[in-house]
């Protein structure tokens, strides 16, 4: 294993093809998951005899969130990726032509490039809500960026297994890519440079006007990639503006909802409150009219004790005729 650049890890020996594909997997885990699964797999790497592996597959660093989203659009959404590489390799060759036939093409890569960071962008933010983080706008841009860089250079960090944002190349070397022969060119063939320095010198209006050209041209392309930056800042900014309107309006109906829930509670105690004064009413009716029955029944228990005296009374004096 061996690390080719301060962002990413690479494990470079075929006999490790295994491994390779091991620690590809543990760059297409959840993020939350992607400690354990590294102690893991170096814990059964020592186990196995190979200490050596496991040591190194212990100094893999969990990526930053832009970073696994990234690895994420790599892994699973390939074809849009290769899309903006292939974009990124004609602006290249276009800029290292330095014909002025080339400028039409390079256009045409750049709007390609453009297009695919679109698509990117948006898969992305997909990628980050199913994960469980936030696409926020600071997100993307970084992710965008990273995005960028991989595919303005031709010999770049380990796609699949970033673990930090990538930088774009500087100006002066985007500038270096345009040149129409660059210094690595005129050390192999120095007649070569030494005849194009001359033609150079002879002609240094033409010069002039092509160095201003690729000037220009580098400008355009950072001006579209800050469009590019704000069209999803903007789109963001949209979304996280209807996002409030929809739950401002649940609030609003929420109260209102409440309002109306207490309403039919007063309604429902006022009705509870008269109810129980009739119940109470109708109880002490019921128990006057139990009074009244039970005054009735003693009186009609002395009248028939009356009736019963007054008959008896009446027998007897029939009796003594």
């Amino acid at each position: 294993m061996k690390r080719n650049d301060s962002n990413v890890v690479d494990i470079g020996s075929a006999g490790r093809a295994k491994l390779n594909d091991e620690v590809d997997q543990l760059f297409q885990l959840p993020l939350a998951e992607f400690t354990d699964a590294r102690n893991a797999l170096a814990k059964r790497l020592k186990a196995n005899g190979r200490a050596n592996d496991a040591d190194l597959v212990k100094t893999l660093t969990k990526p930053s969130v832009s970073a696994w989203t990234v690895n994420q659009l790599y892994w699973q959404h390939r074809d849009a990726f290769d899309e903006l590489l292939a974009a990124g390799q004609r602006v290249r060759q276009a800029q290292a032509s330095g014909a002025a036939s080339k400028l039409a093409e390079m256009r045409q890569a750049l709007d390609a490039r453009r297009e695919s960071l679109v698509q990117l962008s948006d898969l992305a933010s997909s990628l980050l809500s199913n994960g469980g983080h936030n696409p926020s706008p600071d997100t993307i841009r970084r992710i965008t960026t990273t995005l960028e860089a991989v595919s303005a250079i031709s010999d770049g960090p380990t796609l699949g297994r970033l673990t930090q944002d990538v930088d774009p190349p500087g100006f002066e070397s985007l500038a270096g890519f345009m040149a129409g022969t660059g210094t690595a060119k005129a050390t192999a063939k120095p007649a070569r440079a030494i005849a194009s320095q001359t033609a150079a010198k002879s002609q240094p209006d033409k010069a002039a006007a092509r160095a201003a050209q690729r000037q220009e041209e580098m400008r355009q392309a950072m001006i579209a990639a800050a469009k590019l930056s704000l069209q999803k800042a903007k789109k963001s900014l949209a979304d996280a503006r209807g996002t409030a309107q929809t739950l401002d309006a649940a609030h609003k109906k929420a109260l209102g909802e409440a309002k109306q829930a207490e309403k039919q509670v007063r309604e429902a105690e006022e009705r509870l409150k008269k109810a129980s004064a009739a119940a109470e009413a109708a109880s002490e009716r019921a128990q006057s009219i139990a009074d009244e029955a039970e005054e009735a029944a003693n009186a009609v228990s002395d009248a028939e004790e009356a009736v019963a005296e007054a008959a008896k009374e009446l027998e007897t004096l029939f009796g003594e005729r």
